[in-house]
């Protein structure tokens, strides 16, 4: 992972946590890493999937495809028909909730690790 670049979605309210649920987030901070440095490049505003216990297939489809760009989604939680939408749109999920810049972390240790096992 030294000198490759991978730009990470976060579900998050105010910019501080992975805190939202994919389905219902409103705001993703999409994250440039690379050499273990994470950056904030851009703030998308999606409409949510799910509103009022409703999901909505065509959203959903229409938010993966603005997040198309993303390899990895960080989120606080996510159903496994969004994952798999997710992962058959090219993007990986996790649920890591916590600070970013920690759950960032995370994250890339985790993908360092799965790379040894390629």
């Amino acid at each position: 992972m030294a000198d490759e670049e991978v730009k990470i979605a976060v579900a998050s309210s105010d910019g501080i946590v992975v805190n939202n649920h994919f389905g219902r987030a409103k705001t993703f901070y999409i994250y440039k890493v690379q050499d273990n440095n994470a950056e904030l490049i851009e703030k998308r505003e999606l409409e949510p999937v799910c509103e009022m216990g409703n999901h909505d297939e065509d959203r959903l489809k229409d938010n993966l495809e603005k997040l198309k760009d993303c390899d990895y989604l960080l989120v606080s939680r996510i159903g496994d028909g969004a994952r798999a939408a997710a992962l058959g749109a090219g993007i990986e999920s996790f649920e890591i909730p916590g600070i970013i810049e920690k759950s960032i972390d995370q994250l890339i240790k985790y993908i360092r690790i799965q790379k040894l096992f390629e």
